[in-house]
């Protein structure tokens, strides 16, 4: 896998974009905005996400059939709520044999789908084709070149090495996993955990109700999680753990501090 269509310019899908580039794969981002894509492709910033963030060469387009063009990898790197619509736009532009790998971390109001399945449902994708990305990700130190790791699950192990390959670099380190299930439910669950310790910290609470509340949610999640299919160990690694404590404690993530 050596060339990637990257669809959706905010934080995430710019900082995900500049990984893939890093590694050595060919990039091209998707903005919704023209103004974004112009920016991205005359000056190799974001001023909307990442205006201090100097970008690798990579292409940009308001297009998305353009973007898709002979993409063997598809990063779907929009919000969870708006990626059937989305899809729907994209599905005609995407390749039969693409991978296809989810960077939102949710699940579908109304469905109760993880984004996985929204792919499945929306695609007519096979469950081998579609990945997802999970971990203590902020975007922000990732595009600061901060080290930092994460997981990519796909029932097809082959695939999850591919994806791993095309974007393993020096300061981002992936690893592979076949519990797409228990990667989907730690990634969307963290959130609701994450609220309940920026409301703890904004009434001043300390460390101790903080550390309680990251450690019996953890314990809801891996029940939740188990009840649906998922791999404990899973929720014990960076899918889980790694990606709860970073939520809850940082300032830079959206959930805390919301």
């Amino acid at each position: 896998m050596t060339r990637a269509a990257v669809l959706g310019a905010g934080s995430w899908g710019t900082a995900f974009a500049k990984v893939l580039a890093d590694a050595g794969t060919d990039v091209t981002i998707w903005a919704r905005r023209q103004e974004v894509a112009k920016a991205l492709a005359t000056e190799h910033r974001n001023p909307f996400y990442l205006p201090d963030v100097q970008l690798p060469s990579l292409r940009a387009t308001h297009d998305h059939a353009e973007a898709l063009d002979g993409a063997d990898i598809v990063v779907l790197a929009v919000p969870s709520q708006s990626l059937r619509a989305n899809l729907e736009t994209w599905r005609d532009s995407i390749g039969p044999d693409a991978a296809l790998l989810s960077l939102a971390k949710g699940i579908e109001t109304g469905t109760l789908l993880r984004m996985s399945q929204v792919i499945g449902a929306v695609t007519g994708a096979d469950e081998s084709r579609i990945a997802v990305l999970s971990g203590p990700n902020l975007a922000k130190e990732i595009a600061a070149e901060q080290p930092a790791a994460t997981v990519i699950a796909c029932t097809d192990a082959a695939r999850a090495v591919a994806l791993q390959q095309a974007c393993a670099n020096g300061y981002f380190r992936p690893y592979t996993n076949t519990d797409v299930i228990g990667c989907e439910i730690g990634g969307a669950c963290k959130n609701v955990i994450a609220l309940a310790c920026g409301i703890a910290s904004g009434m001043g609470l300390g460390d101790n109700s903080i550390a309680s509340l990251i450690t019996r949610g953890l314990a809801e999640i891996i029940r939740l999680g188990v009840a649906l299919g998922a791999e404990p160990v899973t929720l014990a690694g960076l899918a889980g753990v790694g990606d709860l404590v970073a939520t809850c404690t940082s300032p830079l993530s959206t959930n805390r501090s919301f």
